[in-house]
C-alpha cells in the first residue's frame, strides 16, 4: 500500500505546473500579459501598465502602439474584479492622450463604461471610468455618445459618492456635456440642480469652483433660473460671496447670480436677501477686477428693473461706476460701459454721469487698443446721448465727435455701428452737424456703408440722413462719393437696411444736384422697382422717389407727363420726352452732345444770360515778345442762353402779372403764348400747320436735337402748353401741365366760384385753349375739352 501512495503522488505532481516568476522591463511583454487566461497575470499586467502610462503621454502614445488599448477596452468588462479595476486604472490614465480618446471611440467603448457606474461597482472602478469620460467628453460626437447612452443620471449619482476624485471627475464630465443644449434640460429634469448647490460645500476648492463652473452654464436657460430660485440657490450663493476666504469662487459665483437675475422673481429674491447690497460692495470696493467685472455684469441684469434701478440711484452706482472706468483692465471697462449703457437709460442716470464728468471719460476710451472697450465706450455714448441734447453737446466738448468718426472706420465688428448711433443723435443739432462734417464724416461713411453687416448698414444709413440734412452735408456726400454704395442698398434684399436707405435717398433728394446725380446711379429706376412690388413697397420708398421726381421736374415730367401747379420750373428744365418703360433718361448736357436725328426734339428753357467775361488789356512789357501757343482745355457745357424766352418772360411780366382778376391772367397769357407760336388754328385747318417743318430746319440750323423754347415760331399743343406753364411759373401764375397721346399737352387751372356775398368758393378746374380759340376756358370734362385734349 505503500509503494502504490508513493506511486499516486509523482502521477500528481507531474501534472501541476511549477510557478514561474517574469521579471520584464519592456512595456510590451505586459501588453502581451494581457491576453493571458489568468486572472492574476491579467491584474499585474493591467497594474504595471496603468504605472507605465503614468508616466507621461508619450509612454501611452506607445502604448497605444502595442495594441494595449484593444486588450484594455476589452478587460474592463471582466468578471474578476481585480483585473476589471485594473484595466480601468490603465484605460482612465490613457484615455488622456488624443489617439488613445480616437481608438477608444472607434472601438465604441463608452457604452461598456457606462455600465460600470452602478452602484454596486468599485469606487476605483468609479473613479477611472468617470476620468476616462471626463477626457472622452471634450470630443464633441464622444460627449453626444455619453448622452444618448443615458450617461448624465449615473454621473449625478456619483457626486454623492464618498471619494473626492469620482466627484470631481463626473463634474468635469457633466460640465462638458452641459455645453450642449438638450443635456441642460436633461439636467434640469433629472434634479441635478440641487446636488450642484450641495458641492458648495465641499472641502475640496476644486470640486466647488467645478460646481459653479457647471451652474454659470445651467443657468443660462430660463426653466434652470426658477429652479435655482426655488431650491434657495441664492442664500448658497451669498454664503459663498460673504465669505473672504473663498474670494477664487467670487467670480464664479457672480456669473451664477448674474444669470438667474434674468428672472424677474430672482430680482426681488436678489434685493431682499441682501444680494444688491453685496453686488454693489463688490463693485465698489478694491478688489480683482475679474470679480468687479462679474459684479458690474449683475449690476446691468439688476438695473432693468425699474424698482431696482431706483434702490441703485439711490446708491449713488454712477459713481461707483465712473470710478469703475480708471481701474487698468480692459474687460473691466467693457463690462462697466456695458452696464453704463444699461443705467444710462434712465433720464437721472443721464445727469448724473454728465455731472459726474463721466462722458468725457468714456469719450477718452474711444482711443483704447482693445476693440471691445472701443465698442462698449460707443456703446455707452448711445444710450447716454439718446433724447439728450446736452448729453450729446458734452460728447462735443470732449472732442467726441472727432473720434466716433474715425470709429466709423473701426474694423472691429460692431465699433462702426454703434459710433454712428452717438452722430446720430448729436447730429440732431446744427453746431454739432457742421463739427460732425468739418472732420470728414461722409467719407468716413463709406466703408460701413458697404460693410456685410447689417446692423452696421442700418446705422450707417441713419446717420447719413441726418447729416444729409442740408446743402453742406449733401456736397459733402456727393464729393466722397457717397452716393454710389447709398444707391447700391436700395437693391438689397435686407428689409431693414431697404427701409434706412429709401428714407436716406429721399433726404438726399431735397436738392437737385443730388438727385440728378442719383439719378444717373439709377436710384429712380431701383425705386420704380421697389414701388412695383407689392411686397417691397413702403411709405419711405414711395416718399424717396416722390422727391427724387420734385427735385427733377424734367425727370418727373418725363417720367409721370404731368407737373402739378406747386411742380414749379426754373432755368434749365427741358422736355426729353415720354420716358419709356425702364428708359433712363439722360441729362440735358448728354442729350446736348449727341447729332441731330429725326426723333422728337428736346425742348430746353433757360432765360439766364450768359456771364460776361472781362478781357484782360495787353502789356507794354509783353509787346514784342514772341508769342508762344498755348493749348487751353475744354470749356465745361454751358447751357444756351434763349434770348426769346426771356424776351417773352418780360413781356408777361410787363403785361399778364398786373392783371387781377385770375381769368384775365389765364386768358392774357394764352393769347400771348399763342402769338410767339404761330397764332390762332382753326380746327379743320391743324393739317396745314407745318409746324413739324419749322422745328426740323431750327435742328438743322443748330446742328443739335436740343431746341430753345423761344425759337420754336410754330408750336403745337406740347409746345405752346409747355411755354404757357414756364412763362406762368415766372410771372406767379398757378397752372399745371399734362401730357397726353399723340404730341398733346394742355394746361388745367383753377378758377373759383361761388357766392362773394357769403365768401362761399369752390375751385373749378378748367382747360385753356392754346390753339384754336387762344384765352379760352373750357371747364374740364366737358365735350370742348375733351376734344381739345384729342385727336
Amino acid at each position: 500500500m505503500g509503494k502504490k501512495v508513493k506511486k499516486e503522488t509523482e502521477t500528481l505532481s507531474k501534472d501541476v505546473f511549477d510557478p514561474v516568476r517574469i521579471e520584464s522591463k519592456k512595456a510590451a511583454t505586459a501588453v502581451l500579459m494581457l491576453s493571458s487566461p489568468e486572472e492574476e497575470v491579467l491584474a499585474k499586467a493591467c497594474d504595471a501598465i496603468h504605472k507605465y502610462a503614468e508616466k507621461g503621454d508619450e509612454n501611452r502614445g506607445s502604448l497605444l502602439g502595442l495594441g494595449a488599448v484593444e486588450a484594455l477596452s476589452h478587460l474592463i468588462s471582466h468578471e474578476d474584479k481585480l483585473v476589471r479595476r485594473n484595466a480601468f486604472m490603465a484605460l482612465g490614465v490613457m484615455a488622456a492622450n488624443s489617439d488613445v480618446k480616437r481608438l477608444l471611440k472607434k472601438l465604441d467603448a463608452i457604452p461598456f463604461i457606462i455600465k460600470k457606474l452602478s452602484p454596486e461597482e468599485d469606487v476605483v472602478v468609479h473613479e477611472f471610468a468617470t476620468l476616462c469620460l471626463a477626457s472622452l467628453s471634450v470630443d464633441f460626437s464622444c460627449k453626444v455618445q455619453i448622452s444618448e447612452q443615458g450617461g448624465l443620471a449615473p454621473l449625478l449619482q456619483l457626486l454623492s459618492s464618498p471619494d473626492p476624485d469620482v466627484k470631481k471627475n463626473s463634474l468635469e464630465t457633466i460640465y462638458n456635456l452641459v455645453q450642449d443644449l438638450p443635456s441642460r434640460a436633461a439636467l434640469r429634469n433629472l434634479h441635478g440642480l440641487p446636488l450642484l448647490l450641495e458641492l458648495l460645500r465641499s472641502e475640496f476648492p476644486v470640486i466647488q469652483q467645478l460646481a459653479l463652473r457647471t451652474m454659470v452654464t445651467v443657468t443660462m436657460d430660463r426653466g434652470t433660473q426658477v429652479i435655482f430660485r426655488e431650491e434657495q440657490g441664492f442664500d448658497r450663493l451669498m454664503e459663498v460671496l460673504c465669505n473672504g476666504e473663498f474670494s477664487d469662487l467670487h467670480v464664479e459665483a457672480l456669473q451664477v447670480v448674474s444669470n438667474c437675475l434674468e428672472d424677474v422673481d430672482s430680482l426681488q429674491v436678489i434685493r431682499e436677501t441682501g444680494g444688491l447690497q453685496k453686488l454693489l460692495q463688490f463693485v465698489s470696493s478694491p478688489t480683482l477686477p475679474d470679480i468687479q467685472m462679474q459684479a458690474v455684469k449683475a449690476i446691468c441684469r439688476v438695473a432693468q428693473n425699474s424698482e431696482n434701478y431706483r434702490l441703485l440711484h439711490e446708491q449713488d452706482i454712477e459713481k461707483s461706476l465712473v470710478e469703475l472706468l480708471s481701474v487698468e483692465s480692459d474687460s473691466l471697462r467693457t463690462s462697466t460701459c456695458q452696464a453704463i449703457a444699461a443705467v444710462g437709460v434712465n433720464l437721472a442716470s443721464k445727469d448724473a454721469f454728465r455731472h459726474l464728468d463721466g462722458i468725457r471719460v468714456i469719450v477718452q476710451l474711444l482711443d483704447s487698443q482693445g476693440g471691445e472697450v472701443r465698442l462698449a465706450a460707443a456703446q455707452a455714448l448711445t444710450c447716454l446721448t439718446q433724447g439728450s441734447q446736452l448729453n450729446a453737446y458734452a460728447v462735443y466738448e470732449a472732442e467726441g465727435d472727432e473720434g466716433l468718426v474715425h470709429q466709423l472706420q473701426d474694423l472691429f465688428p460692431g465699433a462702426a455701428a454703434h459710433a454712428a448711433a452717438v452722430l446720430t443723435n448729436m447730429a440732431e443739432q446744427e453746431v454739432l452737424r457742421s463739427s460732425i462734417l468739418s472732420h470728414g464724416a461722409m467719407a468716413a461713411l463709406l466703408e460701413p456703408l458697404q460693410s456685410a453687416d447689417v446692423h452696421t448698414l442700418v446705422r450707417a444709413t441713419q446717420v447719413l440722413s441726418v447729416l444729409a440734412c442740408d446743402a453742406e452735408g449733401r456736397a459733402d456726400l456727393r464729393n466722397a462719393g457717397g452716393l454710389v454704395p447709398l444707391v447700391k442698398l436700395l437693391r438689397t434684399n435686407h428689409k431693414d437696411v431697404r427701409l434706412s436707405a429709401c428714407w436716406a435717398v429721399s433726404v438726399c433728394a431735397n436738392d437737385e444736384p443730388t438727385a440728378v446725380e442719383m439719378c444717373k446711379l439709377g436710384a429712380l429706376d431701383a425705386l420704380q422697382e421697389i414701388n412695383d412690388s407689392t411686397n417691397r413697397r413702403n411709405t419711405f420708398s414711395e416718399t424717396a422717389l416722390q422727391r427724387l421726381l420734385n427735385s427733377n421736374l424734367s425727370l418727373k415730367y418725363s417720367q409721370t407727363n404731368m407737373l402739378a401747379s406747386n411742380d414749379i420750373t426754373a432755368d434749365g428744365f427741358y422736355d426729353p420726352g415720354q420716358a419709356r418703360p425702364g428708359q433712363r433718361v439722360l441729362t440735358l448736357e448728354d442729350l446736348s452732345k449727341q447729332p441731330a436725328h429725326q426723333r422728337r426734339p428736346v425742348i430746353v428753357v433757360n432765360a439766364k444770360p450768359p456771364e460776361t467775361r472781362g478781357k484782360s488789356k495787353g502789356r507794354k512789357e509783353d509787346e514784342g515778345k514772341p508769342q508762344v501757343e498755348v493749348t487751353l482745355a475744354t470749356d465745361p457745357w454751358v447751357l444756351p442762353y434763349d434770348a426769346a424766352f426771356h424776351a417773352l418772360v418780360t413781356e408777361a411780366t410787363k403785361t399778364i402779372h398786373p392783371l387781377l382778376e385770375e381769368r384775365e391772367q389765364y386768358s392774357a397769357l394764352a393769347r400771348l403764348v399763342s402769338e410767339a407760336m404761330g397764332g390762332p388754328v382753326a380746327e379743320d385747318s391743324q393739317h396745314n400747320f407745318l409746324w413739324e417743318l419749322h422745328i426740323g430746319e431750327l435742328r438743322h440750323e443748330l446742328r443739335s436735337n436740343v431746341v430753345p423754347i423761344g425759337r420754336i415760331r410754330k408750336g403745337t399743343h406740347c409746345h405752346r402748353a409747355l411755354l404757357y406753364k414756364v412763362l406762368a411759373d415766372r410771372i406767379g401764375v398757378s397752372c399745371s401741365l399734362v401730357r397726353g397721346q399723340y404730341n398733346r399737352a394742355w394746361n388745367e387751372v383753377l378758377v373759383r366760384a361761388g357766392l362773394p356775398q357769403f365768401q362761399m368758393y369752390q375751385p373749378i378746374t378748367y382747360l385753356v385753349d392754346l390753339i384754336h380759340q387762344p384765352g379760352r376756358l373750357l371747364r374740364a370734362k366737358t365735350p370742348q375739352a375733351i376734344r381739345y385734349q384729342t385727336i
